[in-house]
This record gives C-alpha cells, sequence and structure tokens, in this order.
C-alpha cells in the first residue's frame, strides 16, 4: 500500500509503533521495521543520551529498515537533556523522530539540518496546525480513545480525523482505537495516511514488557480504562486497576485542592515495576480504549500480515461491492 506516509518515512506499510515508556526498546521497534512497519524507540525511557545510543545501535544491529526514536518534551523545571539525547538520535543515523508533549521547535532546526523527518503528536487540530507552521513533516493525531494523554478537548477519532484532513496540508496518520485492518480501512477513509498503534504492540511477542501485562490487555473491555489527573489537566487514559482506583478515590476525596505531591505514588516511577517486573497493581499505566479489540498476541510480523491482507479483502471485496452497478 502506497501513501504519502509511506513515502516519506521509506516503509512497506502505512503503519507506526508509537513510542511507549518501557515498551519502545530495540527489540520492539526492529520487529515492527522488519515487517514493514516503522518501529519507534521510545527515547526517554533510556536513562541517558549514551543509553540511548546503545539503544539505536542495538536495534541498527536487528534491522536494516528504517525505524524512529520517540523523543517526549516534558513541562518539567529539570529537564532530561535533551540536545544530548539529540545527539544520540544525529550520530546514531536516525533519520524519523516521533516528538511529543511540549512545543518541540527550538529543538527542530538541528533535526531538520540532519535530514531527520519529524511526526509530532498532536489531540487537536489546533496542535496539529502548529505542527505544520513550525516546519513538522507529519502529525499523529490522537484521538479522546487513546491510551495516555488524550488532550482535554475529548474529541473522538469519527470527527477529529476528518477535520484534520479538512485543515492541514502535510500527512497525518490517526492515532487512538487503532488495532486491525478496520482501524487502518477507517483512518485513510476519513483522510489519514496511515495508523499509529500503541497498547496493539504492547500484546505482541517481541514486545519486551512482563507477560502480565500483555495478559491484562487481552483480558481487558473496552470499558475497561479510566482518566486520571484531569483535575490536573493533565489526563491519562489509563488501565483500570487497584492504583488507578485509589487515585479517583483521591481525586474525589481532594476535589479542587488536588496537588500531583497527593497522587504521585501511584503515577511516578512505577513504570519499570510494571512493564518489567509485572506487578500489575502498583501504579497506573496507559492502556487505550482499544483493548477491547485485542484478542490475541501474535507476532508483529502475524499482526502486520494480517492487518494488510485484511485491508486489501475489505477495500476490494466488502466496500467495492457495496457500490451500486
Amino acid at each position: 500500500m502506497k501513501t504519502r506516509i509511506t513515502e516519506l518515512f521509506g516503509i512497506e506499510h502505512p503503519i507506526i509503533q508509537g513510542g511507549m515508556h518501557y515498551v519502545g526498546f530495540a527489540e520492539l521497534a526492529a520487529a515492527v521495521s522488519n515487517a514493514g512497519g516503522l518501529g519507534i524507540i521510545t527515547g526517554l525511557t533510556q536513562k541517558t543520551p549514551k543509553d540511548l545510543a546503545n539503544e539505536i545501535a542495538k536495534c541498527r544491529s536487528m534491522t536494516d529498515k528504517p525505524f524512529g526514536v520517540n523523543l517526549t518534551f516534558l513541562p518539567t523545571v529539570t529537564a532530561p537533556d535533551y540536545p544530548g539525547y539529540i545527539d544520540a538520535i544525529i550520530q546514531g543515523g536516525v533519520k524519523i523522530v516521533e516528538t511529543a508533549g511540549r512545543n518541540p521547535q527550538e529543538h527542530l532546526p538541528r533535526l531538520k539540518e540532519a535530514g531527520v523527518k519529524i511526526i509530532h503528536k498532536c489531540t487537536s487540530v489546533r496542535h496539529s496546525l502548529k505542527a505544520e507552521a513550525i516546519g513538522c513533516d507529519a502529525v499523529s493525531v490522537d484521538g479522546f480513545e487513546c491510551g495516555g494523554h488524550p488532550g482535554e478537548d475529548d474529541v473522538p477519532n469519527m470527527i477529529l480525523l476528518p477535520r484534520a484532513a479538512e485543515e492541514l496540508k502535510i500527512p497525518f496518520v490517526a492515532s487512538g482505537g487503532m488495532a486491525d485492518a478496520r482501524s487502518l480501512v477507517a483512518a485513510l477513509a476519513m483522510g489519514a495516511e496511515g495508523m499509529n498503534m500503541g497498547t496493539r504492540f504492547i500484546a505482541t511477542k517481541e514486545a519486551p514488557v512482563h507477560e502480565n501485562v500483555k495478559k491484562a490487555i487481552v483480558a481487558a473491555s473496552e470499558l475497561d480504562t479510566r482518566l486520571v489527573m484531569r483535575p490536573l489537566r493533565n489526563t491519562e487514559r489509563v488501565l483500570n486497576n487497584a492504583a488507578t482506583e485509589k487515585v479517583l478515590a483521591t481525586e474525589r476525596e481532594k476535589g479542587a485542592d488536588l496537588q500531583f505531591q497527593d497522587i504521585l505514588q501511584e503515577v511516578a516511577g512505577v513504570y519499570p515495576k510494571i512493564m518489567l517486573e509485572g506487578q500489575m497493581d502498583v501504579g497506573v499505566w496507559s492502556c487505550g480504549m482499544v483493548a477491547g479489540l485485542i484478542h490475541d498476541i501474535p507476532t508483529c510480523k502475524e499482526l502486520i500480515d494480517r492487518i494488510m491482507s485484511e485491508a486489501d479483502a475489505i477495500i476490494a471485496r466488502r466496500l467495492e461491492g457495496m457500490r451500486a452497478a
């Protein structure tokens, strides 16, 4: 399948694996890229720029296909060493970066000078237009369904994607609620040039996370996610568990007086224990409503091959067959 996204990134299929904390390691990124999609290493999961450089080198030893690095710009007093991480990306020969979080504008010149293509994650049309204006090559449009941070506008992809198509000149992919061939064909129909999958790629054989995490996603329905940190305007969609219930109870109890410190234990520094050790109730962790559409744990190649073959069937048989003679 050829779209503006496959052309931009030099990939076979218009499927991107989003950057995910303590999930986007070299093993998963390489598996996705080898299957014809675009694998993404999560930059800030690596504690130092040197660690990221090592992870990039590891991924390069596992695939000769294009892969990218996610760099999330956090609203924090003590910022990570972003120039150092960018050095590691450029010196590692990575030509695709997925940016997220705050406006990446100040860091774009160095990346662009090195020939790096930028795809920025956005949760609204206005942010997508800003990304286009500052020189991003593409955007990933995240609907309200997505795991992680859906923004504060609560617009689902059935509305957000067509709106993005009306406004944007640069290509965009659909993110949030994406799991299978139906997701891909629907996204293309609404103007996207591909799709970004996060939660779906956690439940794959190559995802280097604990088996408890994969089983939790398969067992979950579309009703099993919750929104936390909404009172702090830092909304995150997470899988419901004991920690999630505790956070929501604290939010109800504190009301307008809620401070981040009140929920710190459940939301900060918990990912290694969950993703790597499988301690499922130690904290909250991002998960999309799309868990309701995930019923197995295939390899990345099996998943991507299935999506593409079924997408062809939907387009060529189901939809074509509906056309009036």
